[in-house]
C-alpha cells in the first residue's frame, strides 16, 4: 500500500517540479525522480514513521552518476503536494548552493603544491621522521625494560 501511494505521490511530485523528468522504483524501495536537464534528483522514501517519507535531494554529475545526497527533510505524507514540492525546492535550492561553492584551494587547505615525490625529497614525505623513530625506541626501551624487570623480582 505504501509503495503503490509512494509511486503516485512521486509522479505527481515530478509533474510539478519538473516538464522533463524520469521516475523509478529504487531497490530499498522507494521512489526516484530524475530532472537531466536541471541535473538534479529527488529520493521519496518510507521514513520511520507510519504517514512520513523520508525526502533527499542532490545532484546529477557528469557522465550521469548522482552525487550523495546532500540534504534531507522528513514530510508527514498527507501534506499533500504543494508541501512536498515546496520541500524539495528548498532542498533543491540547497544542492544548487552546495554545487556552486568553490572547492577548496589545495594551498588554502596547507598542503604542499606538487607531487610526493618531491615532499619526500624535502624531508616533509608519508615516511616516519626521525622524531618519531626516537619516540619508538624509547618506548620500546622502557617496554623492555618492564618485561626484564618483571621476569627477575616476579
Amino acid at each position: 500500500m505504501v509503495g503503490a501511494q509512494l509511486r503516485h505521490t512521486a509522479q505527481e511530485l515530478a509533474a510539478v517540479l519538473w516538464r522533463e523528468h524520469t521516475v523509478y522504483r529504487e531497490r530499498s524501495g522507494g521512489m526516484v525522480i530524475r530532472g537531466e536537464h536541471v541535473r538534479r534528483w529527488i529520493s521519496l522514501a518510507p521514513a520511520g514513521g507510519r504517514d512520513e517519507i523520508l525526502v533527499r535531494a542532490g545532484r546529477i554529475l557528469d557522465g550521469g552518476t548522482t552525487a550523495p545526497a546532500r540534504s534531507e527533510a522528513v514530510v508527514p505524507l498527507s501534506a499533500g503536494t504543494g508541501v512536498l514540492a515546496a520541500t524539495c525546492r528548498r532542498l533543491l535550492a540547497d544542492a544548487a548552493a552546495d554545487a556552486a561553492r568553490p572547492a577548496p584551494d589545495r594551498e588554502a587547505a596547507g598542503r604542499p603544491r606538487g607531487s610526493r615525490k618531491s615532499a619526500r625529497r624535502n624531508g616533509r614525505g608519508r615516511h616516519t621522521g626521525f622524531g618519531s623513530w626516537v619516540i619508538l625506541v624509547c618506548v620500546a626501551g622502557v617496554i623492555a625494560l618492564f618485561a626484564y624487570s618483571s621476569a627477575m623480582h616476579g
